[in-house]
């Protein structure tokens, strides 16, 4: 995999960030509103979690993508500012976190189009990204990314590179993922929404991470992290993201990017 990403970087790095709030835990349940320590957790999320994530990227000038569903963006009009202004990427989540493989096809197309108009309003550009909630797209998504012009998914878990999706006669980016770099199966721990797991500790977490980093780094692919603020911006989960930050740093040939910008370099790749 040499030379394949800019700069000629060994590995490539997107730290991206579902702030998704209260959204999902409404979407599950309406009456979650009735739920006052529930709603509070969720809230801690872009109230207080997301501006400390940003004062840490700030810190090691790191750019960064972050995925938002339209009920939030338009309830945190000026935290999505504020993300903009930083120079990151605020892409497409949703409206209130509605996983598309649990919507008809008409309730998807009406969500897809609700929520980029809401982050078109703020922004002032149609989001180039979509990530689908709880990674479970329907078997019309992709088609309806496409037809909308929608640069890249992050949804699949099909490769540890970016991958070039043929649909419907138009090409969209897929940056895949996976669950060992996600947060919330080590960390989401919501008795009134029936998850009980036992949580992991931060020193495990960051043993995970490191390793899968080594893994990409070794094999020249793209380390694609996908935390949330309400989970990950915690003090103690925090500060061990920023000592995951710090390792990471110490190979050379490492790149940070947003994954707008990963998803641009690999399509004007594809293209030659």
């Amino acid at each position: 995999m040499k030379h394949v990403w800019p700069d000629k970087a060994q590995c490539v790095v997107v730290l991206t960030f579902d702030v998704d709030g209260i959204s999902g835990a409404l979407n599950r349940n309406p009456d979650a509103r009735k739920f006052p320590s529930l709603i509070s957790m969720r809230e801690y999320g872009p109230n207080v979690a997301a501006p400390r994530i940003l004062s840490l990227l700030n810190e090691y000038d790191i750019p960064a993508s972050f995925y938002i569903p339209g009920y939030i963006a338009e309830t945190h009009v000026s935290l999505v500012e504020d993300i903009l202004k930083q120079g990151h990427e605020v892409a497409h989540h949703g409206y209130m976190h509605e996983p598309p493989a649990t919507l008809d096809p008409f309730e998807e197309e009406q969500i897809l189009d609700h929520g980029s108009a809401i982050l078109q309003k703020i922004s002032g550009e149609k989001p180039q990204g979509y990530r689908s909630p709880s990674w479970e797209l329907s078997e019309h998504s992709l088609g309806l990314l496409a037809s909308r012009g929608f640069l890249y998914d992050s949804s699949l878990m099909g490769n540890d590179i970016p991958y070039v999706l043929e649909v419907n006669g138009k090409s969209l980016i897929e940056l895949p993922i996976h669950w060992e770099l996600d947060d919330a199966p080590y960390f989401a721990y919501v008795p009134s929404e029936g998850r009980r797991i036992v949580q992991a500790s931060p020193e495990h977490v960051y043993q995970v991470w490191a390793s899968a980093f080594e893994g990409m780094y070794h094999y020249g692919r793209s380390f694609v992290l996908t935390m949330h603020p309400w989970i990950s911006g915690r003090p103690g989960r925090l500060r061990m993201i920023e000592r995951l930050i710090r390792y990471i740093r110490e190979f050379p040939n490492v790149k940070f990017m947003r994954a707008v910008d990963l998803a641009v370099h690999w399509s004007s790749r594809d293209s030659k």
